[in-house]
């Protein structure tokens, strides 16, 4: 909760699952997010299926569901082409990779690991431009 009340923008990649986690997570920071396929219809009404935000000079796409893993970075890369970063959800698996110019990432889950090793998020150091990505895992 410390590191959320630190930051200067929260990302939230889908699966709020309820409308009060979201407004729990803005009595924190500020929030961009987008919708998940577990979120209830009132997030569906109130959040985008994907957006691009710009946060310390960078530009960061966001999407919960970036489609079956063969492509993927891919396909990511095409739909996001004039960001830095693309940050989706649904697999709940961390992926911090960099392809070509573009970040992709996935910040797995904090509450809900499923296949994941750990739970875990993720945080972005972003300066001029810049993005430096890093895992955290959860106790």
């Amino acid at each position: 909760m410390a590191r959320l009340r630190a930051s200067g923008l929260i990302l939230h990649a889908g699966d709020l699952v309820a409308a009060s986690v979201l407004e729990e997570l803005r009595a924190l920071a500020p929030v961009e997010a987008v919708y998940g396929n577990a979120d209830e219809e009132a997030l569906r009404l109130v959040l985008p299926e994907e957006r691009v935000v710009e946060a310390g000079g960078a530009r960061i796409g966001m999407i919960h569901d970036a489609g079956p893993r063969v492509g993927r970075e891919r396909r990511l890369a095409a739909r996001f082409r004039a960001c830095d970063a693309v940050v989706y959800g649904h697999t709940h698996l961390p992926q911090v990779e960099r392809v070509g110019g573009l970040w992709i990432l996935n910040p797995g889950s904090p509450t809900e690991r499923r296949r994941a090793p750990a739970r875990t998020v993720l945080v972005l150091g972003v300066e001029h431009g810049e993005i430096v990505p890093e895992l955290v895992t959860l106790s």
